[in-house]
């Protein structure tokens, strides 16, 4: 009689392996992730910018950029909806294990084939148009990289075991995981038995954290409310006779 097959882990048990994967890394994503957006910010705020490409083009960008923005909009808010709330409040107002599932698994496929539709759009656009190649840093290819492996490993995970497998509750192991790294108390063995495929979206998005200060991702944690309160600017046309007259005090008409 054979044992039981063990799922396959990065670290099937908490031991060193575990530790470094499941308690030391967070700390040390989520460190870096505070404090270089803070040096990025102090010694940076020149550089603190998408480095819009639109000027060069705007037809795949048009298609694109939407596309992605939506997609990573509706993953961002499932991953916050999945992770930060308990299962115990979602079924205390009524919301059932097979709805919340069926919604989840429904919406997040969805969601992350437009995530990676516009992506891939978006590379096929930097790589084939020449200024917007030009425009490309090694920063940016590496973001673009960490930035898709995170993203398809996410939609793997989903498409494997919740469509393809049987289903996988994530809500009862890396849930309280990830609550268990912000309570102090963090609890490794939650992550031992989670499909290999949670894991490696697990550890691509902790790296990918690691590296967002110091990429144009930044851009993703501002919002221009300077625009709110910054003075109107006053544009003038240029009067060829202006030279030939005395200047007049106050406005005057335009156009």
């Amino acid at each position: 009689m054979t044992a039981p097959a063990q799922p396959v882990s990065l670290a099937a048990e908490a031991g060193t392996g575990g530790i470094l994967l499941w308690v030391v890394l967070p700390y040390v994503s989520l460190a870096v992730f505070v404090l270089g957006h803070v040096w990025r910010y102090r010694y940076d705020k020149f550089g603190w910018t998408t480095r819009s490409s639109q000027l060069y083009e705007n037809r795949l960008l048009r298609i694109g950029s939407p596309l992605f923005h939506f997609g990573i909009l509706v993953v961002l808010l499932g991953h916050i909806g999945g992770l930060v709330i308990p299962k115990s409040w979602t079924e205390a107002v009524g919301i059932g294990e097979d709805a919340y599932h069926a919604t989840a698994v429904a919406l997040g496929t969805i969601a992350g084939v437009c995530t990676l539709g516009g992506l891939a759009i978006l590379v096929y656009r930097r790589r084939t148009v020449g200024p917007v190649f030009s425009a490309t840093t090694r920063n940016d290819k590496a973001m673009y990289v960490s930035l898709t492996a995170t993203i398809v490993l996410g939609l793997s995970a989903t498409v494997a075991a919740n469509i393809v497998g049987g289903g996988y509750d994530y809500r009862v192991t890396i849930s309280p995981w990830f609550r268990s790294i912000f309570y102090f108390q963090p609890d490794p063995d939650l992550m031992s038995g989670a499909p290999i495929l949670f894991q490696l979206h697990a550890v691509s998005a902790l790296l990918l954290f690691a590296a967002w200060p110091f990429t144009r991702l930044v851009h993703m944690l501002t919002a221009p409310l300077g625009y709110l309160t910054r003075p109107y600017i006053v544009y003038r046309s240029r009067d060829t006779r202006l030279g030939n007259r005395p200047p007049r005090r106050g406005w005057e008409r335009v156009g």
